[in-house]
């Protein structure tokens, strides 16, 4: 009798537990249905091809347009009406067809890259490209994002008059321009994915992000027999020396004793 009781207690106990798994089973299935059913219902305005377009193609408005759409499975990719003023006029990579949503993966790189330097040019700002290789690039080491100081060598006429005047040039140094932000080493930009550090040098032109008037001040000192050079600065350091005298062979004879005094007191290394 004992034995026939704990029988149908365990047959029991078994159908209880098989009911609640079921239970559980039908209530986990519910809720992932709704769920999916609920992805599945959410739609978006969403940016597609009108019209068939070849590889290479520019976005336009004539060739993109809007359609609603579901979006499950496509979260992330696509683009929405508030994007197109983001890639208008970016090209495709690959020909599209009419109706076919327009993804990220289907633009170039980006505008940034299109728009090549002049898209890092801010507002009332110009780039000026100088000579600059080698020693007058700190040995090739200057590079894009840096701030330099840029010094130039210039020959001049002398002070005598006639025809002395004439004959005699002067060989003067001064700093031009202070902090000054490089955008590119050649054809190099801060942008570039190989940008590095490296004193191989390998670029004859650094072109430097200046005002309209200090673009003529530079253009101006390269056709005066000039040369420029550029002094690195530390990305910290913002300071602006106030000053700076003209440098010629009577400057330094007189002033070079001084100059290295003042180092050695002030302790520069």
């Amino acid at each position: 009798m004992k034995q026939r009781i704990v029988l149908i207690v365990s047959v029991l106990a078994g159908l209880a537990a098989a009911i609640l798994t079921r239970v559980y089973m039908n209530a986990l299935e519910s809720k992932y249905r709704d769920k999916d059913k609920g992805k599945a219902a959410a739609t978006a305005d969403v940016l597609v091809y009108s019209r068939n377009i070849p590889g290479g193609a520019a976005l336009t408005k004539d060739n993109v347009g809007v359609r609603t759409v579901h979006v499950s499975g496509i979260e992330g990719r696509y683009l929405v009406e508030a994007d197109f003023a983001k890639v208008e006029n970016v090209r495709v990579k690959a020909p599209h067809a009419t109706g076919e949503v327009l993804f990220w993966t289907d633009l170039e790189d980006s505008a940034a890259v299109r728009r090549g330097l002049s898209g890092t040019i801010s507002h009332g700002m110009r780039a000026v490209s100088v000579n600059a290789s080698g020693a007058a690039s700190v040995s090739g080491m200057v590079r894009p994002g840096d701030h330099v100081d840029v010094i130039g060598t210039f020959t001049f006429p002398g002070q005598a008059g006639g025809k002395e005047r004439q004959a005699q040039t002067e060989l003067v140094t001064m700093t031009v321009l202070q902090n000054v932000t490089v955008l590119a080493t050649g054809s190099q930009t801060a942008n570039d994915p190989g940008r590095g550090f490296g004193g191989s040098g390998g670029y004859s032109t650094v072109t430097l992000l200046v005002t309209p008037r200090e673009a003529e001040v530079l253009v101006f000192a390269e056709q005066i027999r000039g040369r420029l050079a550029l002094s690195l600065r530390s990305p910290s350091d913002n300071t602006c020396e106030k000053e700076l005298p003209t440098v010629d062979f009577e400057k330094i004879r007189s002033e070079l004793e001084d100059l290295n005094s003042k180092r050695n007191k002030d302790g520069m290394r």
